[in-house]
């Protein structure tokens, strides 16, 4: 290795650009201390190796010489990957939605072929509530919010955990948004960064590439759905579950910021989150986001 190290933008983990003595640039991927068991980053691995045997283009971890992609050092898990360049995909026209319709079908036809015990379960009754009880429990929200907070979230959980009862849950990406996918001019779409890899409904990494509500992105959503169809069924009933997962977004991007305040650069870029002020502006969002809810349930009777 030369001495280049070139640290890349990152929330949760540490990431650095390298090069070979042969000029070859590399990128150095070290996963937060205390954040996924080593099964659960091998269960990632595994699903990324899963697709890019099926010719899926993503980016594999590089297989180290003891024959293994996650390398542990003292404490600390690594991995690297070789790097590839390309630019952030813009959704611009039908043939876009098509294309990204297609990988996604594809993506999920693999993550239906095995199960995943160690990550995390997109059911309300075990990752938000979870979320919910860490954010109180430690009291992240603020004595003039808590009562409020609990009251909302406790609403939330009580009408749509039953929503989910009877869905088929699949390895998923789970963080399927635009920057989470390559546009390579003359090979087309990559999907990257499968750090939040889940198990949950197929239409999750749907609904996240949506440039609004379900309601107002009908065509939007035609498009990745035709596309989808090429190489999976997909269950049209689960579309009642895209602004309940949308509210568990929200829980989860909290209990997700706690984790991180202690990081430098986070206090940095956020000074005002867990004011006072702050959480009032969450508990409207989730009360406006409980709101949709209900008047999807009431106009469609779900």
């Amino acid at each position: 290795m030369t001495g280049l190290a070139t640290p890349l933008p990152s929330y949760i983990n540490r990431v650095y650009e390298v090069q070979t003595m042969d000029d070859e640039r590399l990128i150095a991927k070290f996963y937060r201390p205390g954040r996924w068991s080593y099964e659960a980053l091998q269960e990632e691995h595994d699903f990324v190796a899963d697709c890019a045997a099926d010719e899926i283009p993503v980016i594999a971890p590089m297989v180290m010489p003891n024959g293994e992609t996650l390398q542990d050092a003292d404490g600390i898990y690594f991995t690297i990957f070789q790097k590839r360049y390309g630019r952030q995909l813009e959704l611009n026209s039908p043939k876009d939605w098509l294309s990204v319709g297609r990988l996604l079908g594809r993506v999920h036809v693999v993550g239906s072929k095995k199960e995943a015990t160690e990550r995390t379960d997109l059911h309300p009754q075990e990752s938000t509530k979870e979320h919910i009880r860490h954010l109180i429990d430690h009291n992240f929200v603020t004595p003039q919010c808590r009562g409020e907070f609990e009251d909302v979230t406790s609403e939330i959980l009580d009408l749509i955990s039953n929503m989910f009862d009877h869905t088929e849950f699949i390895r998923i990406h789970g963080d399927c948004h635009c920057g989470n996918l390559l546009n390579r001019p003359g090979e087309g779409i990559m999907m990257i960064d499968f750090d939040d890899m889940m198990i949950g409904p197929p239409v999750q990494d749907l609904w996240l590439l949506l440039p609004g509500h379900a309601d107002e992105c009908k065509r939007e959503l035609d498009l990745l759905l035709r596309g989808y169809e090429m190489f999976r069924e997909f269950d049209y009933t689960s579309l009642r579950l895209i602004e309940p997962l949308r509210a568990m977004r929200l829980i989860y991007f909290l209990a997700w910021c706690s984790q991180q305040i202690d990081d430098f650069k986070f206090q940095a870029d956020h000074p005002e989150w867990g004011s006072n002020a702050f959480w009032q502006r969450e508990l409207s969002d989730l009360a406006g986001q409980l709101q949709i809810i209900k008047e999807h349930l009431n106009k469609h009777h779900f």
